[in-house]
């Protein structure tokens, strides 16, 4: 269609020219540039492990507590099949049992507690405040803290004994009342693993699980930018395995805080006040008139987006409601159901970044949430650093088509949610996103 052509443009010998119509980065699919299977590669060697339990394979393992820190809350899946949430956990009870899923602050901040404190005089609260004073008046907790601390301090250089008694109680602040999250999941390895790739991903839990770990999330993003007002931004995001920037090969998410929206909101948001129905155009509509929509369900959408500089899929809330927070349990259970279908194609295998985006806390312009989720089968080479041009070898349509026929076969396992419907049973309804209904306010 002509109103696209700026945006998508396919050449004679097939290649694709692409121009992301949110932020402006040029892509190219030349798919002779592929090599090997997009999705699920299996090694050709597998390595044999011998199961351990409790798992103790890196330092996010249920028998390695002790290497993370203090737990701002846990979720527990409890002999009577319910869910419970604990908040502020003390060191005595954190070894009790394995919980599910682990909130905690990330030991080596990106946004740290300094930056916020000398930048703009933050300081934690007083509930944050009393956890900390309580987690150290007892002797395990101490112990624990400061073992962290010192292990922190080490990796940077610094030896613990050379600062003062109250320079390290000040120093722990941090993992008490600091703006950069992990939420950690409790397997390694899916259940009944044999070799070293068959890892516990997001794609491994079952939808229930998932649906509790997307709802610890969205409850820290609430709860770390109501700790701390100077945030305008919260990033939330998964690297999983190595090549994607994971520290551990262990299921987590972080959420960072922010004084700013980033280069790519800005971005985004200006083009968002060009054209209030942006995201209706270029993903919903286009996917409608390009065969690019994949799943759906009431509450959410999954697309294959073109002009990403790896292959993508996008869920994006239909709701006008456009933070995740702000939510109903329903709607939330909506997004988390085809986030995690998604994750259960593309499997532990394949290295990807999933990737949250909302409306900043104080934008006046509704967006509406959604999840990328990117696959990052190859790695960018001197041509897109010269030119800023990426190569991104799969076609966006037939990435929609690939996924849409592995979810038919995850559905008819009963892998993922029955309710999801799939490919050709995806409502062709344009403007199906309701995010321009919306009329923000400041929080």
């Amino acid at each position: 269609m002509p109103f696209y052509d700026k945006y998508y443009q396919k050449m004679p010998d097939n290649t694709l020219k692409q121009v992301n119509p949110y932020n402006g980065t040029e892509v190219w699919c030349v798919e002779e540039r592929k090599r090997g299977p997009v999705l699920n590669g299996v090694p050709e060697n597998p390595v044999p492990i011998s199961p351990v339990i409790p798992e103790n394979y890196c330092d996010f393992c249920c028998s390695r507590y002790e290497f993370c820190t203090p737990e701002k809350a846990r979720i527990i899946k409890e002999h009577d099949g319910v869910w419970r949430k604990y908040y502020r956990v003390d060191p005595e009870n954190v070894g009790e049992c394995s919980a599910d899923f682990r909130l905690v602050g990330n030991l080596f901040e990106i946004v740290t507690y300094e930056y916020w404190s000398k930048n703009y005089h933050y300081k934690m609260n007083k509930a944050n405040r009393d956890w900390k004073d309580k987690y150290l008046n007892s002797q395990k907790g101490y112990n624990h803290a400061m073992k962290m601390l010192e292990l922190k301090l080490k990796r940077i250089g610094l030896d613990i004994n050379s600062i003062s008694e109250d320079e390290k109680i000040e120093k722990l602040n941090p993992f008490f009342g600091g703006s950069h999250n992990l939420i950690i999941g409790r397997r390694h390895y899916r259940d009944g693993a044999k070799f070293s790739h068959e890892l516990c991903s997001s794609g491994e839990l079952t939808s229930e699980e998932h649906f509790q770990y997307i709802l610890l999330t969205v409850e820290s993003l609430k709860d770390i930018f109501e700790q701390n007002n100077f945030i305008r931004y919260i990033i939330v995001f998964q690297n999983w395995l190595k090549p994607a920037g994971a520290s551990f090969d262990h299921l987590h998410k972080q959420l960072v805080g922010l004084d700013e929206w980033g280069v790519q909101m800005e971005r985004e948001m200006a083009e968002l006040v060009r054209n209030p129905n942006l995201y209706n155009e270029f993903s919903i509509n286009f996917g409608i008139y390009h065969s690019m929509l994949i799943a759906e369900n009431d509450y959410a959408i999954a697309v294959s987006e073109f002009g990403h500089q790896f292959p993508t899929v996008a869920v994006y809330s239909k709701s006008e409601i456009v933070r995740p927070f702000d939510q109903t349990g329903e709607q939330i259970r909506g997004m988390s159901d085809l986030v995690h279908a998604i994750h259960s194609v593309i499997s532990s295998q394949t290295t990807c970044n999933e990737e949250w985006y909302y409306s900043p806390f104080d934008s006046v312009y509704s967006m509406p949430w959604r999840i990328c989720i990117k696959l990052r089968i190859y790695t960018p080479a001197g041509f897109e650093g010269n030119t800023q041009i990426y190569i991104n070898p799969v076609h966006p349509q037939k990435l929609a088509g690939e996924i849409s026929r592995m979810l038919e076969k995850k559905r008819d396992e009963g892998l993922i949610c029955p309710d999801i419907r799939i490919g050709r049973e995806v409502k062709r309804e344009p403007n199906v996103l309701k995010y321009y209904k919306n009329k923000l306010k400041r929080l």
